[in-house]
């Protein structure tokens, strides 16, 4: 399936751009520190429980030896 062509190659026209309305969600994004959007706050999520990942099989591991004391 090949991608809709416009009339003249690299140029493009946002109307959300036009009307502002992408400054104000990455202005508010940046006030309240979530990511406004779905792949922004998938990434967000990842970044902050990439680190956890070892510690969860670390105490899940000291939770089976501890179980066969």
């Amino acid at each position: 399936m090949s991608r809709k062509k416009s009339g003249i190659p690299g140029l493009s026209f946002s109307w959300q751009r036009a009307l502002g309305i992408s400054q104000a969600k990455a202005r508010l994004s940046r006030q309240i520190g979530i990511p406004l959007s779905r792949s922004g706050r998938q990434r967000k999520v990842g970044r902050e429980l990439g680190c956890a990942v070892p510690l969860v099989f670390l105490v899940g591991a000291g939770a089976l030896m501890l179980r066969w004391l």
